[in-house]
Parts: structure tokens; C-alpha cells; sequence
């Protein structure tokens, strides 16, 4: 049933016994957290292994990983996300537990330093990046801390609108980045399509211009295992080989805490990175690197790690879009994603309904993430956009929380529409 269409009568019913329902959760006392992509308590201990392998501290060319020294990783790390990035292993610098400050380093360098030779970012009258949007809102909050101006590009089905991306990039030279989490974006779930990569590799832009590959979920299938193109090949096909800074974590492969994180780039590109990385620091936590490692074993023991981890949620994201569609489907109050892997469902309501609903679901102990999180500035210009995060309560919690969810969503809808009928 269509609720857009029923009588100013009928919506009226239908919100009185709503408001009914909610009351009812409400009376429970709820605490119940949907806010964040965290893992659970049995997610991680998938990965318990990893803290019984330091047998050894010795590393495979005979490095003792309790000292100094490493700057760019151990060898069996470099070798393990080389083949399973398929990456040389030369153009991978394994840093610390998290790919996010080694975005932040990047962007800092950029504006210190430079890129591509060119005049350092911090020295320009200003600076912009691109950012698709629903996105990742720390990288946003990365542009809000340093001072980079955000211009949102609306994220479509294949990816971002790669010809408002085009016409602006190639009008402007101050516009010097993009944002990109190319495979079951956060919180959309969108995998890029070989042509918009394409498009990002070859369109015009400003010499020092970075496409910052964030690809956070690359190994997180689910429903199905879809790929994005190689964002190196195109780069180079395209004849711009140092456009790309690639990232990449076991953060939500092992322990988010105490993971290992990497970057990727061109030859020039990491050469450059590791002149000023060896200023900053004499080297990671190789021990971490190496009890990971020796835990995952190689590319293929990831891939079987990863399907264990796809088996443990699941049944989480089923509950999640079996209940959207059993409560939400055909309403018109609602549409959500369905995505094949990652780390959320994003749900859009009927506009200017998304922060009621938020704040409905916070009364009745139903915390979300911020509406207009996923969005620059926070703001979302349609107040619409709702980012759910399955992973982190158990199965039951999690079926009483969307259930909740869809309540306030179906209260927040039909008192808009009473509100435009009135």
C-alpha cells in the first residue's frame, strides 16, 4: 500500500496507531547502538589467533621486528596485500593500524610539500576537493580540520557523476583531489564501474590533481564477490601514472585497533612519500605486522578469513533487508540499498524526514549515525539519507532495533504528509 496516496482520514489512523507502537518501545528502556560500522565481540574473535603468533619476532630475511627500522613494511607483509591487491609489492608502503591517518598524512604532505612538483597546496589562495556524496564523513572531517574546501558531487549507481566530476575538474585547477571508496561504498554499498574508473584515471584535471582510493571494503563480499577496475592500469593507460594514492586496512579484517593498514602509489609517488615518511618516523609496529600476517598466512588464507567473516553477518544484513522490505517495501516512505558486501544498509526517507527520524529513534534508546553524516558540512541537502550499521549488536538486539527503526520511519513519513495535506 502506497501511503502517499491515502486520505488526510487515513494517514491521521495510521499515525494514531504509530504513535501506539512507539510508546510501546519506548517503555522498554532501550540502549541499543546502530551508530557505527564497529565489529562485534564475535566478529573479533574470529581473528583471536592473531595474538599467538610471536613464537618468533623474526622476520622472513632475518630482521628482528622488536627494533628499529622497516620504514616500509616487512617483506611477508608486502607480499600477502601484493597478491592479494594485486599491487607490486615495490609500490606498497605498510604502515601502522590505520589506513585513516595515512590519508590524513597524505593530504598534510600535499599541503606542505606538494605533489607532482608542483606548488605545495598549503601556499594556494585555496583548495578544493571533490567529494561524492552520501560518503565516508571522516573524510570529510579530514577537508573540514586541514581547511580544503568540499563541492559535492551526487554518487550514482556506477559511482560518482562523472560528467559533473569532468566539468569541474577541468575548469578549475584548485580542485585537487576526490574521494573514492570504489567497491561497496560507505554507507551506499555502490561499486564503481569500469568506465567511471576510466573516466577518473583519464579526465583533465590540475597536474597535482589525487584521486584518494580508499578501498576499504575490497575483500568484503557478502551476497556476491563484485570487482572494480585497477585504478594503477588506468592511471597509466591514461598517461597519468601518479594520479592515484591507494588505501587499504585489515581493520575490519582482523582487530580495527590493532590492524595494518597500507598505502599504494605510483614509483615517483612513493619515493617521494618515503623521503618525508623517514623524517617522521623511524618505522611501524612490525611485531603487529607480523603476528597479522602469520595469522592471515597469504592471499588466499585472507579470502578464506573473509569468507568465515561474510558468513558471520549475513544473517545480520538479511534481517536488516528482509525487515525494510517487509515493513517499508511498496509504502512509499522509504528506499533503501541492497548491497553486496561491506558495512551498511543506507536508507533514504521522504525528504526533510531524515533527522526526525534520528532523533524519534534516539528517544526510544535507538542510536544512529547523524542524519547528514554522509554528507559535507553535514548537510544533507533533501534530509533524507540514513546510514545503518548492522555489524556491531547481536542478531536479536539487531532485529529489535530495525524493527524500531521502521517504526520511527513510518511515524516521521506520515506526519509530513499530514503536515503537506493540513
Amino acid at each position: 500500500m502506497d501511503w502517499t496516496e491515502l486520505t488526510l482520514d487515513q494517514l491521521r489512523s495510521c499515525k494514531a496507531e504509530l504513535e501506539a507502537e512507539y510508546a510501546g518501545y519506548v517503555k522498554q528502556n532501550l540502549k541499543l547502538d546502530m551508530s557505527r560500522g564497529k565489529p562485534a565481540g564475535t566478529q573479533l574473535d574470529l581473528s583471536a589467533g592473531v595474538l599467538d603468533k610471536l613464537e618468533s619476532c623474526r622476520t622472513e630475511n632475518g630482521t628482528d621486528a622488536r627494533n628499529y627500522g622497516g620504514l616500509d613494511g616487512i617483506p611477508e607483509a608486502k607480499k600477502l596485500f601484493s597478491d592479494l591487491l594485486d599491487i607490486p609489492a615495490e609500490r606498497l608502503i605498510i604502515g601502522g593500524n590505520s589506513s585513516l591517518n595515512m590519508m590524513y598524512d597524505s593530504v598534510v604532505r600535499c599541503l606542505l610539500f606538494g605533489a607532482s612538483s608542483q606548488t605545495p597546496w598549503g601556499k594556494l589562495p585555496k583548495v578544493k576537493f571533490l567529494c561524492p556524496a552520501p560518503g565516508y564523513d571522516r573524510h570529510f572531517a579530514i577537508c573540514e580540520d586541514l581547511g580544503i574546501e568540499m563541492i559535492t558531487v551526487p554518487l550514482l549507481a556506477d559511482g560518482p557523476d562523472m560528467d559533473l566530476v569532468e566539468k569541474l575538474a577541468a575548469a578549475d585547477d584548485s580542485i585537487k583531489g576526490i574521494w573514492c571508496v570504489p567497491l561497496y561504498s560507505n554507507p551506499q554499498g555502490v561499486c564503481y564501474s569500469d568506465r567511471t574508473v576510466e573516466r577518473l584515471a583519464s579526465m583533465k584535471a590540475a597536474p597535482d590533481f589525487r584521486i584518494f582510493w580508499d578501498n576499504a571494503y575490497g575483500v568484503h563480499h557478502i551476497y556476491s564477490e563484485e570487482k572494480v577496475a585497477d585504478i594503477f592500469d588506468a592511471c597509466t593507460r591514461a598517461g597519468n601514472p601518479d594520479r592515484a594514492f591507494y588505501f587499504f586496512s585489515t581493520s575490519k579484517i582482523t582487530f580495527p585497533g590493532a590492524g595494518v593498514a597500507l598505502m599504494a602509489s605510483s614509483e615517483s609517488n612513493v619515493a617521494e612519500i618515503k623521503k618525508h615518511l623517514g623524517i617522521q618516523t623511524i618505522g611501524p609496529d612490525k611485531l603487529n605486522q607480523l603476528r597479522t600476517i602469520r595469522f592471515l598466512k597469504n592471499a588466499d588464507g585472507v579470502r578464506a578469513h573473509m569468507r568465515r567473516m561474510a558468513a558471520e553477518l549475513k544473517p545480520k544484513f538479511d534481517v536488516v533487508l528482509t525487515t525494510l522490505e517487509r515493513e517499508l517495501g511498496g509504502t512509499g516512505l522509504a528506499e533503501w540499498t541492497r548491497p553486496k558486501g561491506g558495512y551498511f544498509v543506507a536508507v533514504d526517507t521522504l525528504d526533510n524526514c531524515a533527522k526526525a527520524t534520528v532523533d524519534l529513534a534516539k528517544k526510544a534508546g535507538v542510536t544512529l549515525t547523524g542524519a547528514g553524516a554522509a554528507f559535507p558540512y553535514h548537510r544533507d541537502p533533501r534530509d533524507r539519507n540514513i546510514r545503518l550499521a548492522p555489524t556491531y549488536p547481536t542478531l536479536e538486539d539487531l532485529t529489535l532495533a530495525i524493527r524500531l527503526f521502521c517504526v520511527c520511519v513510518k511515524l516521521t513519513g506520515v506526519s509530513r504528509l499530514i503536515a503537506e495535506k493540513e
